[in-house]
Order: C-alpha cells, then structure tokens, then sequence
C-alpha cells in the first residue's frame, strides 16, 4: 500500500493548528484520509483520525492549563456526562437515521455563527467565575453535547466552547482550554470503540499524530498570544465552513 505523507502530513499538521484553537480537525484529517484510503473500512479510518488527533488535542491541553486557569469543578463533572452521553448517542443510530439531524444542525450552526457575529463583546473577557449550581448545569451540558457527539459528531467542539462563553460565561481562550479536557476523554473513548470494531493504521496514524502534535504547538501559542479575538474569528470561520459543508451533504 503507497502512502502519500505529502498530502497525509501537512493535512495532519494544519488540522492540528486548528483543532488547538477551536476545533474542527476532522473536518481536514478524515477527508484526506478517505482519499488516501479509499478501499478502507470507515471504524478504521476514523480510529486513525483519533489517533493523530488525540495527540495534538493532549499537547494543546497541556499548554493551555499551564496558561489558563480551567474551571475543574465545572469542567469534570460536563466530561463525565459527556462520555455517558456518547454512548447514549452512539446506540441511537440503530434506532435514528442521521440524515434526520442535519437540517437541525445546520439551523443550529446558523444560530450559533450570527449570534457570535452580532455580539461582538461575547467571550472576550470572563463574565463571571462559575457559580454555585454550575457543576449541574455542566453535568446536562455535558450529557446533551455527548449524545450529539456520540450520534452524528460534527461541530462538537464548536458547540462546546460555544455553551461554555455563553452559559458559563467563560473567554474564549478559556472555553477553549475547557474544550480540550473533554476532547481528550472522548478522543479516548473513541479510540477504544474503533480499535473493536476494525483495525487501526497505527503507523499512519502515529505519523499523523506527530504532525498533528506539532500544528497543535503552534495553535495554541497563537491562541494564548492573540487570545479572545483572535479566537472568536477562527471560531466564526469553521462554523462558517462547517455550515457550508453540511449544507452541500444536504442537497
């Protein structure tokens, strides 16, 4: 089998950029990656998305809590229910056809994006530290962007640090670093289902992971040196794209 790193080690390298700021990684590895691997099961490819993607998610977790003060009492208990949500999200599929979310997904990514254009102070300064009351509020957050996850899966991240600067009155920098805690833990509990349901490209998806390992480096520095303004512009535009893409799979 000929592997084409010239196209699989820059996509893996970008992703990781991106991911490391708002997300959305995916949307460049998994592409590339059905390209490259045409004849390839899909639980094998995806498993070999999570893994280059967990690395870089893992380094830019690692820079931002060194950076950024994360909300643990809010954010473990949101991971938590996160992870029973995808499952909960994963055995729908046997009873719900994807299909019939994505025109929801679109009016919500819509929302989301004009909401965030219009209000231009949104998550540039902390609003406030989380209250009293918050850890339960993160746990249903958390169990409804699981199931979402876990059930159709794009935009995730997106939708995280939306509801972080917006529920949780969170900056954007630190909805981010918020993000990634549970990034990472889902990353994990994909990888394992994968790993089950067909083999893995461990060598292509090592490969990826170091350059995925490297964009998230650069990412995130980019992230903590620009902060929240910068990152609410990349977050506008991968909404944006994600919108558009979803909008093609449509129609």
């Amino acid at each position: 089998m000929t592997i084409d790193w010239f196209i699989l080690a820059p996509a893996a390298f970008f992703a990781g950029m991106v991911d490391a700021v708002v997300g959305g990684g995916g949307l460049i590895q998994i592409p590339v990656l059905l390209s490259a691997f045409p004849q390839t099961s899909i639980p094998t490819l995806f498993g070999t998305n999570k893994v280059s993607s967990i690395a870089g998610t893992s380094a830019a977790l690692w820079r931002y809590a060194r950076a950024v003060k994360i909300p643990w009492g809010l954010v473990l208990p949101t991971t938590a229910t996160a992870l029973v949500g995808a499952w909960i999200g994963a055995a729908l599929v046997a009873w719900i056809s994807r299909e019939t979310m994505r025109p929801l997904v679109v009016i919500l990514m819509l929302i989301v994006a004009i909401y965030t254009f219009v209000h231009k102070d949104l998550g540039q300064d902390e609003a406030h530290e989380p209250a009293a009351g918050d850890a339960l509020r993160g746990a249903c957050f958390g169990l409804l962007i699981g199931i979402y996850d876990g059930f159709f899966g794009p935009g995730t991240g997106s939708f995280l640090i939306f509801g972080f600067v917006r529920l949780f009155g969170m900056s954007f920098v630190r909805a981010s670093a918020s993000a990634k805690v549970i990034n990472v833990a889902t990353n994990i509990s994909a990888i394992g289902f994968f790993a089950s349901h067909g083999p893995i490209l461990w060598t292509v998806g090592l490969v990826m992971a170091a350059c995925n390992l490297a964009g998230a480096q650069i990412g995130t520095h980019l992230a903590l040196k620009h902060g929240a303004g910068f990152i609410r512009k990349a977050f506008i535009g991968v909404v944006a794209i994600l919108i558009l893409k979803q909008l093609n799979e449509l129609f």
